[in-house]
């Protein structure tokens, strides 16, 4: 029998964390609640969820503090559920390795969806991880990406770790290199085509990739049509 991916809700507000739970477990979800920053860390330890739902507004630490961890050390799913909706704390939760951000008050039935697509493509990167095809290295200019690492790798020596949103988004552009892609194909399904989470994205990519990622050579702006990896790429 297939394990049910576990989901982590880390909310301060009870009712908060029990409607979450109560909607994923109705599709097949397992879910933990914690009030506190510290109660999750402490679980973190024990075992690493498929996703994290995080409010920013914990008792004990800034939400934003604990995003930012996951991003670096846990590589786990992350998902913000706040209240603080303003512009600057999207684009910075984003900027910090969050895989979106849904602002409170919120349609239970949009969460759930959300939280599918997350785990659906942290399958996807996973299965790509555990697979046993010999091309797993894309190569362009100066750069490797290894997608069985979700790696950038330059010639002079850096590496990158990418969060799973960038690692999908690279991989659309280096299989379909010199074409137009969307910004419609290049989002979550079941994101708005005002979603500024794909020009969080882009600007992220290019800030790894390119040399002045304000005149960006690597992925253009096509404008009225979407973005094209301008490089040719080869796979080994």
């Amino acid at each position: 029998m297939k394990t049910k991916p576990l989901i982590y809700i880390i909310d301060d507000e009870p009712d908060i964390c029990e409607l979450v739970a109560q909607e994923l477990e109705r599709y097949d979800f397992a879910t933990q609640s914690f009030y506190t920053g510290a109660q999750a860390m402490q679980a973190f330890n024990r075992q690493l969820p498929a996703l994290c739902i995080i409010d920013l507004g914990l008792p004990d630490m800034d939400g934003l503090a604990l995003v930012k961890e996951l991003y670096e050390d846990k590589k786990v799913g992350v998902m913000i559920l706040s209240g603080r909706n303003s512009l600057p704390d999207k684009v910075l939760g984003l900027e910090l390795g969050a895989d979106d951000y849904i602002s409170k008050p919120f349609d239970a039935r949009e969460l759930v969806a959300r939280v599918k697509s997350i785990v659906r493509r942290l399958d996807l990167m996973e299965h790509v991880n555990g697979s046993s095809q010999n091309k797993v290295v894309a190569r362009f200019a100066d750069w490797q990406f290894n997608s069985q690492t979700l790696t950038l790798n330059h010639d002079n020596g850096d590496s990158l770790m990418l969060s799973s949103a960038e690692a999908e988004t690279l991989l659309l552009f280096l299989r379909a290199p010199q074409q137009i892609l969307s910004r419609e194909r290049l989002l979550d399904e079941h994101a708005s085509p005002f979603d500024r989470s794909i020009d969080v994205r882009m600007s992220r990519l290019r800030k790894k990739i390119e040399l002045d990622h304000k005149n960006p050579r690597i992925i253009k702006t096509v404008y009225g049509a979407g973005y094209m990896f301008a490089l040719p790429v080869s796979w080994q």
